[in-house]
């Protein structure tokens, strides 16, 4: 019976497990969303409204698919992840530009909606474990939480170089620094892991962001000028590759519990 239930458990599960790749990947992910969701808006030149219209459209579709899916599929999983982060780009656009509130305001009104989603997913679960999650309605706010959590980090990364005035690496080094403090207490306290998980997938968004903006800002503003349709398609190929790899590595470990 136990060994029925944890073999039921894995093939129902519907996220990644959270693993060293999955933080490579999230922040691979993460540099993708900034680079694309500046090609859409800028490079494109659709401006900020049609880009949100454009990615949250591409949202929802994946985040259907994904929450309909029976069972964990890595290639859905991860491409939802990135359009979570390239619709997290356009949010945080919107809001300081568009609206004009900033990005200190922005990300003030963001962690007011994470931390709404995170109670009401508290008060009806009473857990917030992010793995294994098989019921839709568990998925649901999961993802509700991952696109405030995206949304939140770009706003952050932006204030550390629009507001702060920090370079792109001086801003990736300290968003690395409170990563670095994060994988500290995860190892030296006793602080709950949901908790770190959540801190650490909000900071490891503006990671990724600020490096995206380094590869693709001008010379002048400390970047390196590249176009954002080619470093958008080396961070593809380099999440590509590293899935590949994840997915293999998980198939070599999986074993049947007796």
């Amino acid at each position: 019976m136990i060994t029925y239930y944890f073999s039921c458990e894995k093939e129902m599960n519907k996220v990644a497990k959270v693993t060293i790749f999955f933080w490579i990947m999230k922040i691979i992910a993460t540099t993708l969303g900034e680079t694309a969701g500046d090609f859409i808006s800028m490079s494109l030149g659709l401006g900020y409204y049609v880009a949100f219209a454009i990615t949250f459209a591409i949202l929802a579709i994946l985040l259907f698919f994904q929450i309909q899916s029976d069972r964990y599929r890595p290639a859905l999983y991860w491409t939802a992840i990135i359009a979570t982060t390239t619709a997290g780009t356009e949010v945080s656009d919107l809001m300081d530009r568009s609206f004009g509130l900033g990005y200190a305001v922005g990300s003030l009104i963001l962690v007011a909606g994470l931390l709404s989603v995170l109670a009401i997913w508290y008060y009806r679960d009473r857990d917030l474990s992010v793995y294994p999650i098989v019921r839709k309605d568990a998925e649901t706010t999961y993802w509700l939480a991952v696109v405030f959590s995206n949304s939140l980090g770009t706003a952050f990364g932006d204030f550390l170089t629009s507001n702060l005035g920090l370079s792109y690496i001086q801003g990736a080094f300290v968003t690395a620094s409170v990563i670095g403090v994060v994988i500290a207490l995860h190892y030296v306290t006793k602080l709950s892991d949901v908790l770190l998980f959540w801190l650490a997938f909000i900071f490891t968004r503006p990671f990724g962001a600020t490096f995206g903006d380094f590869l693709t800002k001008p010379v002048k503003s400390g970047g390196l000028s590249l176009p954002r349709e080619y470093a958008s398609a080396i961070a593809f190929i380099l999440l590509a590759v590293v899935l590949f790899f994840s997915v293999r590595n998980e198939k070599k470990v999986r074993h049947p519990i007796e």
